[in-house]
C-alpha cells in the first residue's frame, strides 16, 4: 500500500510511504514527517483526501489538528474526485520500468517507489506545469526558467518567421490551482481544498497551497 502526499500547486511529491497494509496510524505518520521536512507548521496548510476510514481515524484527525491542517474530503460515492493524485498514479503505472509482473516482496516496492518519487520530482518535466520539474515550481524557479524559454522562442520566431504560422507556445506561468474549479453554467463554488483555504493558492515555496493525498 502507498501512502503519499503531493502539492497541489507543484505537484512535488512531498511525503510517502509503502506498507503492508492501510492505517491511521502509518498515514499520520507519513503527514507528520511531510510537514516537518517541508518547514511549513506555519503554513496554512488543507489537505484533500478520499473518504476511506484511515483518513478519518482519530489518529490521523488527531496528528492533523497538532499539525494544524485542515481537513477535505472528496463528495460521496465520487471515485475520481482527486484529478492531481489520479495524474499521478496513471504516471506511475505506465512509465516504461512499471514491473508488469508486481513486486516480490514489501523492499523491492519501497526501492522502485524511491526511485520514482526521485525521478518524478526532479526530473519528470510536467505538462500541466509548463514542462518544469515539481520541484522547480516547488522551489518558485519556474517563472524564471519560463521566461528564458519564452525569449528563446521569441528570438527563433524572429529570425524564421516562414516556420510559424501563429505566435510561440504559451510559456506564461500556470496561475492558482482549483481543485474542482467553479463552472460558468452552474454558478457554484469548487469542492474542496479550494474551498477548505483562506485564499487562492499561489507562488511557490515549501508545500505551497494544499496538498492532497491518495493510496
Amino acid at each position: 500500500m502507498l501512502e503519499h502526499f503531493s502539492s497541489a500547486l507543484s505537484r512535488k511529491i512531498v511525503g510517502w510511504e509503502v506498507h503492508d497494509r492501510e492505517t491511521a496510524e502509518f498515514a499520520a505518520q507519513v503527514l507528520r514527517r511531510a510537514v516537518l521536512a517541508e518547514a511549513c507548521l506555519t503554513s496554512p496548510l488543507v489537505l484533500h483526501a478520499d473518504n476511506g476510514g484511515p483518513m478519518k481515524g482519530a489518529t490521523m484527525k488527531g496528528g492533523m489538528e497538532r499539525l494544524g491542517v485542515v481537513a477535505s474530503f472528496s463528495r460521496p460515492r465520487v471515485s475520481n474526485d482527486n484529478p492531481f493524485s489520479e495524474a499521478l498514479f496513471r504516471t506511475c503505472k505506465y512509465v516504461p520500468a512499471w514491473p508488469a509482473k508486481g513486486f516480490g516482496s514489501i523492499e523491492e516496492a519501497r526501492a522502485w517507489v524511491s526511485a520514482f518519487v526521485r525521478w518524478y520530482n526532479t526530473e519528470h518535466r510536467h505538462s500541466a506545469i509548463r514542462f518544469v520539474t515539481p520541484d522547480q515550481r516547488h522551489r518558485g524557479e519556474d517563472r524564471a526558467l519560463l521566461a528564458r524559454r519564452h525569449q528563446v522562442y521569441e528570438l527563433a520566431r524572429a529570425a524564421r518567421p516562414e516556420r510559424w504560422s501563429g505566435g510561440t507556445r504559451n510559456w506564461r506561468p500556470v496561475g492558482p490551482v482549483w481543485l474542482n474549479p467553479e463552472r460558468p453554467d452552474t454558478g457554484c463554488r469548487g469542492h474542496g481544498v479550494a474551498d477548505a483555504l483562506p485564499h487562492e493558492a499561489g507562488g511557490g515555496g515549501p508545500m505551497a497551497g494544499s496538498a492532497n493525498r491518495a493510496a
